[in-house]
């Protein structure tokens, strides 16, 4: 952890805050709202600190308030002011910069804080969507471009991850509401990105279908052991990185081999759906191109 970065570039901030580098150095020249550290070459470096007081800053300016204005407030004017706007609990942007100092400081109770706040009015399922997702796409984007490493990413995905498994426990203690079908959720062998699978677990859960979450690694013809126990089943596959993409044809066609009869429907999606032959789509073969898509079928 030690060697994890703390210090940034103006480019990390750019990425991290949405606001352009030279929207930044004219910030800073015009109104001095951040002050940078130098190298011996009088390139800029920012602290944690920097970071969370232009997330504020950020934050201000996109509900309305003039830099020129905002610059006149000291630091801890500028959090008070934030507190004050968020107090409604309907700011989406506030909690996905909280969650993101959360992970660039390896801030557990920040993390559990801004949950539990977001949670006096908000369902976990309007959490995940609202908040969640979109904290994932950036996330996605700031690893993409080496402003964090994999272990602030590691850190968020794990927190997240325990929430859904908390959620999804609580409505395991309810009996099913829904009998006609149980759902079966796997990952092929060597996907290991199971966050997703693991909500949509949630979501069947929560429509009052029995969910049976198997996760990643699956070997196909191990999921034929589940229909000597139900007999309609929906196996759910997300396919996110693996099989590769000129194996996913087959990959699905073998899942179309071992599993598909009468009794048994596929449903399949993730990033690698849109290599999936059309031919091979049959009648009880379903590709969703989004989670909502596919709940939105419960």
């Amino acid at each position: 952890m030690n060697n994890v970065k703390s210090v940034f570039s103006i480019k990390d901030l750019e990425n991290l805050s949405g606001i352009k580098a030279h929207t930044i150095r004219i910030w800073e020249k015009r109104y001095q709202v951040l002050e940078p550290m130098r190298t011996d070459t009088n390139i800029r470096l920012y602290d944690l600190v920097s970071l969370q007081k232009l997330l504020n800053i950020t934050f201000l300016h996109e509900y309305g308030y003039k830099i020129s204005k905002i610059s006149n407030y000291s630091e801890s004017e500028i959090q008070e002011l934030v507190k004050q706007i968020v107090s409604s609990k309907n700011s989406k942007n506030h909690a996905i910069n909280a969650f993101k100092m959360a992970m660039m400081n390896f801030d557990q109770q920040l993390f559990l804080n801004t949950y539990n706040w977001l949670a006096e009015e908000k369902s976990f399922k309007e959490i995940f969507h609202q908040v969640f997702i979109p904290l994932l796409d950036e996330i996605g984007l700031l690893w993409q471009t080496d402003t964090i490493t994999p272990a602030h990413e590691h850190f968020v995905s794990y927190l997240i991850r325990q929430k859904i498994i908390l959620n999804s426990e609580k409505l395991q203690y309810i009996k099913p509401a829904k009998e006609d079908k149980v759902f079966v959720l796997s990952l092929p062998l060597n996907e290991i990105h199971e966050l997703g699978l693991m909500y949509l677990h949630y979501e069947i859960l929560l429509s009052g279908y029995r969910s049976i979450y198997l996760g990643e690694s699956m070997p196909i013809h191990n999921l034929k052991d589940l229909k000597k126990h139900f007999d309609s089943i929906v196996y759910v596959s997300c396919l996110t990185v693996k099989p590769d993409r000129d194996e996913v044809n087959e990959y699905v066609q073998e899942m179309v081999n071992e599993l598909l009869d009468e009794t048994t429907e596929l449903w399949f999606t993730g990033r690698l759906v849109s290599y999936i032959d059309s031919e091979i789509v049959l009648k009880k073969v379903s590709v969703f191109n989004s989670m909502a898509e596919l709940t939105s079928q419960l």
